[in-house]
């Protein structure tokens, strides 16, 4: 990510913040939406869990500019989320889910230069997260 890219999310994040329950419910329910079998890897209370989501894309946009802290952290989750039973795929709905709540959150504020501020960053974080569940499952035996 550029400095440009990184001030952009974090800046706007600090907008999104004020609203952070809003944001979230917004998240989850177009995330149910867009592929409802989603719903069946989330077992705790959805307030909670959105109060979960929030702090983490609140550290992982704080962290941008520190990828050693901020890496090891996202593999962390990566090998998590990898055990839940997330899958490779499901990244890309969280992504079109995220970028659709920004937009609504956002407005006429979410500017195309934004958007491709905020793709740059989930990409980074996605494709850590990912790397970290592959590397995880390729270090399992296998059964057999």
């Amino acid at each position: 990510m550029t400095p440009r890219e990184v001030e952009l999310v974090q800046h706007s994040w600090r907008r999104v913040v004020g609203v952070a329950d809003e944001a979230a419910a917004l998240f989850y329910s177009s995330l149910f939406v867009l592929d409802p079998r989603l719903r069946s890897l989330f077992h705790a209370d959805m307030r909670e869990q959105g109060q979960k989501f929030v702090t983490m894309i609140a550290l992982a946009v704080n962290s941008l500019t520190r990828p050693d802290t901020l890496v090891p952290i996202l593999r962390d989750l990566g090998r998590r989320h990898a055990a839940y039973g997330v899958l490779d795929e499901h990244y890309d709905t969280v992504e079109t889910a995220l970028l659709w709540t920004l937009d609504e959150g956002l407005g006429l504020q979410f500017t195309p230069e934004l958007r491709r501020a905020w793709v740059a960053a989930y990409q980074t974080i996605a494709e850590t997260m990912k790397d970290a569940a592959r590397t995880e499952a390729g270090a399992r035996p296998s059964a057999g």
